[in-house]
């Protein structure tokens, strides 16, 4: 039996403030899968992704348990051993500080609120996903503050100034106001039953950009970049399966099949279940991940509540982290691993079809976008400039 490697030395930094509510604040900095498991084990911590801090119980005990997993660790509190005052004191710098809370939005004009709860109900039912809900939800919110009127009020004039508000002084995205067009078109043909509000706004054309992709020699700086289990582990699977981020936070320990060297997806895009490739180095990434998680998680990528998966944004902030480390001039995102996965197998050849159903692509027409960033068939072409000599 092949001996445990010792664990690497930790470089977390650890700061902990007083907070309110007879609870701790604490950040951690620097860290990695180990010293994340260290925290975890500390009782009645509580992650506030509101503030970016860790909210732990002020108690002896729980001083003596973070003092035990990280001797390091900076207290900040006075002589006397009690807290220091708000961490807004000079002693506390500006990047410890917890986020401030947002203002509070200002009231829906009536009528809106049991509107906007029937529209809820109604998404509900007709299978949207969670987050469909809450993005057109915010949509319709942003309308009905801006716009000021009631539901039955409102005409087409209101709802065109709107969208043309959001795309001339807001300046969003032609996604976004697309977004936008369908949650209002949702609200008024499915909820208020007046489609004639809507059904004469046009909508935006879709601007066809060109997605980002990694060179192979890129992959590899990424991948020697990962100092940690986890991170290997997480940028292995990206680049090996060609999930959306969404997919990965969800996948199960279950869904490996490494003997048929696949993964199963479940309830992807459009609550489709579909299976992807698998790689062996990316199955012995994962169990060397899996040593230093909870033996009894069901999940892949643990996050750190228990029982919970990791968060989308905790993936997205890691592999970002790991695109700059790596000195990769490109932003890297789970994104990009995608475009680069589906990208590199139509050079090595894959039939597009296959490269669709891995994808979870509805139609070729979407995976036909990797056509125009392929270098398979544009490497053949000698450019005219190398023709001319010296």
């Amino acid at each position: 039996m092949r001996a445990r490697p010792p664990p690497p030395r930790s470089k977390a930094t650890v700061t902990v403030l007083s907070g309110t509510g007879g609870k701790l604040w604490l950040r951690l900095r620097r860290f990695d899968e180990a010293d994340l498991e260290k925290l975890r084990s500390i009782p009645g911590r509580v992650w506030n992704s509101d503030t970016s801090y860790w909210e732990i119980p002020h108690t002896p005990e729980a001083i003596a348990a973070i003092r035990d997993r990280f001797p390091k660790a900076d207290f900040r509190f006075d002589a006397d051993g009690d807290p220091a005052p708000e961490p807004r004191s000079a002693a506390v710098t500006r990047g410890d500080l917890p986020r401030e809370q947002p203002a509070q939005p200002r009231p829906l004009p009536p009528g809106w609120d049991e509107v906007i709860e029937e529209a809820t109900h109604g998404m509900v039912l007709r299978g949207f996903s969670p987050k469909t809900r809450k993005v057109y939800r915010s949509h319709m919110r942003r309308f009905a503050r801006h716009c000021g009127a009631g539901p039955v009020e409102v005409e087409a004039d209101r709802v065109a100034d709107y969208l043309r508000y959001l795309a001339e002084e807001q300046a969003v995205s032609r996604s976004y106001h697309s977004q936008a067009l369908s949650a209002l078109r949702y609200l008024f043909i499915r909820v208020l039953r007046r489609p004639m509000v809507v059904e004469q706004i046009p909508r935006p054309k879709r601007r066809r950009t060109l997605p980002h992709v990694l060179s192979l020699d890129e992959v590899r700086r990424l991948l020697a970049a990962c100092r940690s289990p986890f991170e290997r582990a997480l940028v292995m699977v990206f680049y090996s399966t060609g999930v959306r981020v969404s997919e990965l936070v969800r996948m199960r320990r279950s869904d490996l099949d490494p003997d048929r060297g696949m993964a199963r997806v479940r309830e992807g895009k459009g609550a489709k279940d579909r299976y992807t490739l698998l790689s062996d180095r990316a199955v012995v990434a994962i169990d060397e991940h899996l040593r230093y998680c909870d033996s009894d998680t069901e999940w892949v990528f643990p996050g750190a509540r228990e029982g919970r998966p990791i968060t989308t944004r905790s993936v997205q902030k890691t592999i970002g982290r790991l695109g700059e480390r790596a000195g990769i001039r490109k932003k890297v995102t789970p994104h990009v691993l995608r475009h680069t996965f589906a990208t590199h197998l139509l050079e090595a050849g894959t039939d597009i079809r296959f490269i669709q159903q891995l994808l979870g692509h509805s139609s070729t027409r979407t995976t036909e976008i990797y056509t125009h960033v392929s270098q398979r068939q544009l490497a053949r072409i000698r450019n005219p400039l190398d023709d001319l000599g010296n």
